[in-house]
Parts: structure tokens; sequence; C-alpha cells
């Protein structure tokens, strides 16, 4: 066994490795593994007890060092004008260190007392022992702000670009930051409001908001999305070597192919199929995934690991994708390019003649691409007209796959898993980055075959772990709140259809209540609705299932070049079958309900950045179509007005409750409509309507529209009120008005 280092090794490391202090970090530099990590742990607790380590969280720390990242008191200044500072939290013998205060250019001013969090630098042979920057003064966390800003005599002002924002942001002479007029600009709040505006700084320059490719980089900057990777990172990936076929299962002999999106810039998944030859199944397939190994390169601990974790996921916008790990791994090492080696984590299944999984078998191995297909050339080749490449195919590849993925989808029907029927968008952009149009994707055959073969391959990668016992990270869904459920009900009842109370919710109650919809003038908002109902899937350790899937046990194993949850999956399968020492880690294991919290909330912040840009996008597309009328339906009701969903792009806009009519609307939020006080009119999502844009804002992707039409009648126009003017009600009228309209609103429900 390694031998346990002594009290002075260890307060050694810690000083000179400040950053990785946790007790993994300290067994892992001396090489403690097994029954050792037992008495490294009893003997860092002891040093705790004694005072020589200072524990917090799962780091430690030597009381007579000074943590990099620290709260520091501010003190005077001395004869030569030099601000110094002192440790809130000295523990160590003697004298607190004395700290130097070094402001950067736009720093604010700090006062005697002043508490704040600054970055410690050691220095040696000065009167000072560390230097001190700042990061934020303590209890003044600035808000910070994206926007346009606009130069004035004074400074200038900021004009917010989020949506919702509508006041303005004052930057002083001194604040400016160089900004010139016009340029998108990020600031944070510096004082008190002036006039009811906020005070600002700028602190980062982003350039022309005009740009057409501007679009993403303000929503990477908005969410604050990381994409710029650190030298160190960068220089991990370019070091890397090709994967040697050491220790490998050889796959080069199976026709592997990779099936993605014309336009994909990487490909982690490759499939293969063939006819079961065994006779105790028969009609059966055998069905092969293959899966980028992505672990062999990025292991636990290095600074490629730390960024991939971070960030959690690739983020794709239409223009650009802000990548989980650097393109030399992304686009070269880890890509399954058509005739080149490239290492796979493997599994081959076994399926019955109905689709059903028998087995299957997980493998470490190397595997060469037959072809680098994409989705529309595929399934014309499955239609009966190939091209030339897909021709050769046919017999050998395409037709097989085909063939089980028949037989899974029978499975599938079976199972009934949540059938929404909700295209995606397609926006096309020109070179110069404008949009050229905006449609939606075509659905095919090809997209459900790789669909339903990954699927499978998450269940197999889920229940093998499940059998290793080893930790891993399930892809979570869990079943609608009654609250929600309820709400679905009753739009469906208003809709004319049927949801059945006083059961065990299922996935295929669900089914048939959209398939009810199907074809109709509601089958949209149904679907709609049904989306929003759903709780948003996540990752924990814990299996709690997953109710869109119908599924027991679900994990993401198939996209480990752009999801982490997937690497976390790979890892802990070559732990399990002990393939190597680039498995799951014990420090990987310890925070997996860490890992869990930080990969789920990346995976909410890309899907919001991604959202707000294809807004942006609708919203300079529709820019020069101001004042044209345009068909959609009520998408979302609120006090404030009406949401609209446009035919054609998908494009959503308000209707602002201005313009909705001449009179007062009570809005009801359980029915989710809005009823005329005086003409009954009742206005409720999914509703078809004619409307003008009014406005199309492409900095924050707002589009403002004036509702015309409400299933094909104009708007009735109420009684105006006296004289022209707003008169407002008298309280009494006003109580007894409401008190009727909801006891119409009872009885109706009855």
């Amino acid at each position: 066994m390694t031998p346990i280092p002594t009290r002075d090794q260890i307060r050694q490391w810690i000083t000179d490795n400040p950053n990785l202090t946790a007790k993994r970090d300290i067994a892992k530099a001396f090489g403690i593994r097994g029954d050792g990590r037992i008495e490294l742990k009893r003997l860092l607790r002891e040093m705790a007890d004694e005072g020589g380590l200072e524990k917090r969280g799962r780091v430690y720390r030597d009381t007579d060092t000074l943590p990099p990242v620290s709260v520091v008191r501010m003190l005077g200044p001395d004869g030569a004008g030099d601000q110094f500072a002192e440790p809130m939290e000295w523990q160590g013998e003697g004298p607190a260190p004395r700290l130097l205060f070094v402001p950067r250019p736009g720093d604010p001013a700090l006062a005697i007392g002043d508490r704040v969090l600054a970055r410690l630098v050691a220095v040696d042979g000065e009167a000072h022992s560390h230097e001190a920057r700042l990061i934020r003064r303590i209890g003044a966390n600035p808000l910070k702000v994206l926007g346009i800003f606009r130069k004035g005599a004074e400074g200038g002002r900021i004009l917010p670009i989020d949506k919702g924002a509508d006041k303005e942001w004052v930057v002083g002479r001194d604040a400016t930051g160089g900004a010139r007029d016009g340029e998108l600009v990020e600031a944070e709040q510096t004082g008190p409001k002036r006039m009811g505006l906020p005070q600002a700084r700028i602190v980062c320059r982003l350039g022309d908001p005009a740009a057409p490719r501007a679009v993403s980089l303000i929503a990477i900057h908005q969410h604050g999305i990381p994409d710029h990777f650190p030298d160190a990172v960068v220089a991990e990936a370019d070091t890397a070597l090709p994967a040697p076929m050491t220790g490998r299962a050889d796959l080069s002999a199976l026709a592997l192919v990779t099936i993605d999106p014309i336009d994909a810039r990487d490909h982690d998944d490759a499939v293969f199929a063939e006819a079961d030859s065994d006779p105790a199944n028969p009609g059966g397939h055998i069905v092969w995934v293959a899966i980028a190994d992505v672990a062999h390169y990025v292991r636990p601990g290095t600074a490629l690991d730390r960024e991939a974790r971070k960030r959690g996921n690739s983020t794709y916008f239409p223009d650009r994708v802000v990548p989980m790990l650097p393109d030399r791994l992304s686009g070269d090492l880890c890509s399954l390019h058509e005739g080149v080696l490239r290492p796979v984590i493997a599994v081959k299944m076994r399926l019955d003649a109905q689709g059903h999984k028998l087995s299957h078998h997980f493998l470490r191995g190397m595997m060469r691409s037959a072809a680098s297909l994409h989705y529309a050339e595929v399934q014309e080749a499955a239609d009966g007209t190939p091209n030339p490449r897909c021709a050769a195919l046919m017999d050998a590849v395409i037709a097989p796959l085909y063939a089980a993925y028949a037989a899974a989808a029978q499975a599938r029907a079976l199972r009934e898993p949540l059938d929404l029927d909700l295209p995606e968008r397609k926006i096309v952009l020109t070179e110069d980055g404008r949009v050229a149009s905006v449609a939606f994707r075509d659905r095919l055959d090809a997209h459900r075959l790789i669909e339903e073969f990954m699927i499978l391959a998450n269940v197999a990668a889920a229940e093998e772990l499940v059998r290793l016992r080893q930790p891993l990270l399930f892809r979570v869904h869990e079943e609608p709140s009654p609250e929600k459920l309820d709400a679905l009900r009753e739009v469906a009842e208003a809709s004319g259809f049927v949801l059945a109370r006083g059961q065990v919710l299922r996935t295929g109650h669900l089914n048939r209540l959209l398939a009810q919809a199907e074809g109709t003038e509601f089958g949209e908002l149904m679907n709609i609705t049904t989306l929003r109902s759903m709780t948003q899937a996540y990752y924990h350790p814990q299996n709690f299932g997953h109710f869109g899937l119908a599924l027991r046990s679900y994990a993401h194993f198939t996209s480990p070049i752009r999801r982490y949850s997937d690497l976390i999956v790979h890892r802990a399968l070559i732990a399990g079958h002990r393939w190597g020492d680039d498995g799951l880690s014990a420090g990987d294991a310890e925070a997996l309900e860490e890992t869990a919290r930080m990969i789920s909330d990346a995976e909410r912040r890309s899907m919001a950045a991604e959202r707000d840009t294809t807004d942006r996008y609708l919203a300079a597309y529709l820019s020069d179509q101001v004042g044209a009328t345009f068909q959609g339906r009520i998408s979302g009701v609120q006090r404030f007005g009406l949401f609209v969903k446009l035919d054609g792009t998908g494009a959503d806009g308000l209707v602002p409750i201005r313009e909705v009519g001449r009179e007062f609307f009570h809005f009801d939020a359980a029915q989710q409509t809005l009823m005329g006080a005086d003409t009954g009119t009742v206005i409720g999502v999914g509703q078809r309507v004619t409307v003008r844009l009014a406005e199309a804002v492409p900095v924050t992707g707002g589009l403002l529209l004036e509702l015309l039409e409400i299933e094909g009648r104009g708007l009735a126009a109420g009684k105006p009120a006296r004289g022209g003017r707003y008169q407002p009600r008298k309280p009494g009228r006003a109580a007894a008005k409401e008190a009727k309209l909801a006891r119409k609103v009872v009885r109706r429900r009855k």
C-alpha cells in the first residue's frame, strides 16, 4: 500500500496547489487508493481538529497560508498613497499578512472598512506578502445589463436589449470604457439611481449590434455561455494523439455508418444492423450502436474535463456552435469520419421479431466508418431512389437498418411513449449571416430510425450500469404535477375532448387525447398545451424514471462529444468493465449530485440562449414586413395581452391588452381566457386570429401585433368611455359585476 504522506507534505502540497485541496485531489497527488483513503481521511480530520488545517466544504487549506480568493477588509492608505487590506479570516499564528490592494482602471473607489472579495497573489521580497485584486465588493454584487451605448455630453446611456427592460442606464464620462456610440456593450451598476435611472460602468465592448452574426453573440454573452477555451484546455487537446488499438476489439469489418443532418459538424454515433442468424430468434435482428470514445481523451481531473463539466453541453445556433470540447477533439479525433479508424464504446443488441430487446453486450473497440450519410439521402434510398453511394449500401446496410427499425417501431407502439407533433423550425442563413428563409424541418423515417436506435442504446447503458452497480447519471423525466394536469384537462374539455380523471396517468392517456385532436382545428393547441403541462427533464444520480419515453431506466450514452452526462456514463462503463484507468474516478462519483445540478442548469441555459437567438433572427426576418397582415393562433393568454404564434414562421408575437378591444377584459388564469365586460366576448388559447405586424425589434427579438379578427370575425366595439376619455369604474359597481360574472362561470362549469 502507498505510504500516507506526512503532515508537512500535506501542508506543502496545499500551499503549492491551492486549487487542488479536496481529499480526492490529495489522494490522487500521493497515489493513495483503496483502504489508504480511509487513513488519509482520518489524518486530515486530525489536522483540522488540531488547527493545522481549515476545512471548507470538501477542501482543506493551511491555516498559515491564504487561499487564492478571500474576503478582505480595506485599510487606509500609507504615506505613499498605496491602499492596503487585511484578511477577514486569518487563523494562523502571528499577525495577519499585509495585503497591497492593486486597483484596475474602472474599479470603484473603496473606503476604509469596506469588505471585498479579492483574488490574492503571493509576492516575495516586499514589505507586503500578497497583492489583492478586486473581484467584487461584498454586499454590492452589481446588476449587469447588455445593451446599446448611446454617447452623450456627460458620458452616455445604455439602452437594454432584454425584452421587457424599459429603463435606460446612465454612464458617467469616466465609465464609458472607450465605447463608441451605437456599440453593443455589457455594463454593471455602480451606484444609486439618478433621476430614476441606474448608474453604470461599461465592462465589455462587443461591437456592432446590427452585424448579422451578432445575434448569437448577444445570446452567448447575455446567458453567460463560456465561448473561449483557456490556453491549458487547448494545449491538452492539441497534444492529444490518436487512440491505439491495444486492448480494443476490432470492429473495422462491420459496415457501421453515420447518419446525421447534412450540415452536421461532428459525428459521434454510428449504426449497423443485420438479421439474427440464431434459429432461437426467428425474424430477429442484431443492432450495433457505436459511440465515439471521448473518455479516452478527456480524463477525470484534467483541464479538458473541468472545462467540459463547466460547459455541460454544446450550444447550437443557426450560424455557429459553442462546443463542449475544442475542435481538435470534437471535429477530429473523436468524430467518426468516413474511412478513418476511431475509438468507440459500442453496444450489440439482439431484438426479437417484434422489436423487443432480448440482450445487449458492451465493448470498447476501434471502428472505421463505411460512409458518412445524411438523413435525406438515406430516406430517398429507402423510398426507392438511391444516389450512387447509397445504392452500393442498400442491401448490406440501409435495408437491414430499416428492417430492424420496423421491428423496433412495433415495440415502441406497445410501450406508448408520448407522441407529440411539434415541427422543428429551421432558419436558413445567407453567407453574410442574414436570414434567407424560415421553414419547418421535414420529419423522416430516417430521423425516427436513428432516434429509436439511440433510445435503445441509452436504455441498454442504464440497465448495464444498474447491473454492474456502478454510479451513473440518469436522465429523469417526472410525470406532470396535479396542477398542470388539471389545467390541461380544462383546456381539453373546453375544446370538446376528454382526458379521464381518477386514474394513474400514463403516456397512453395523453396520446389518446392528442389522437382526438388530430386533424381538427385544435390539434396544434392540444400539442402545445400538452407540452406545457410536462415537467422539465433533468439529470440525477437516482433513478426516478422517464415519463415521456415510458421507460423505467434511461441514461444518456450516445452523445459524449456534446453532452457531459454521456461522458460520465462512458466512464462508468469503463470502470464497471475494467477497460482502463480512465473510468469514473472516486471524485466523479462523490460529486455526481453536484455535477447533475450543474449540467441540468447548463442545459436550460443553452435552451434559453437558442430560443432567444431564434426570436431575434425571426424578428430580423420580419422587420421589413411591418404593416403586413398574418394568420396565426393564440398560444397564450395573460392579463397584459395575448401571445400569437404566426403561421409559416412559427414566430411568437404579443398583442398588448390595449390593442384587444375598447372594453375592459376579465382575465381567468385557470381557463386561460379574457372575457369582455361589455360584450361577453371570450378570447382563449387556440383561437384562429388575423393580426397586423406593428413592430419588429431584432435586437430584443420582440414582435408587437395588432389584433384584427378572431375566428374570422372583427372585434366587437364594446361601450366607449364617456367623452372619449378613460373613466374609472365605481368600486361598488365593479365588484357587483365581477361577482355576477363569477356566478355565470360557475354555472357554466357545472
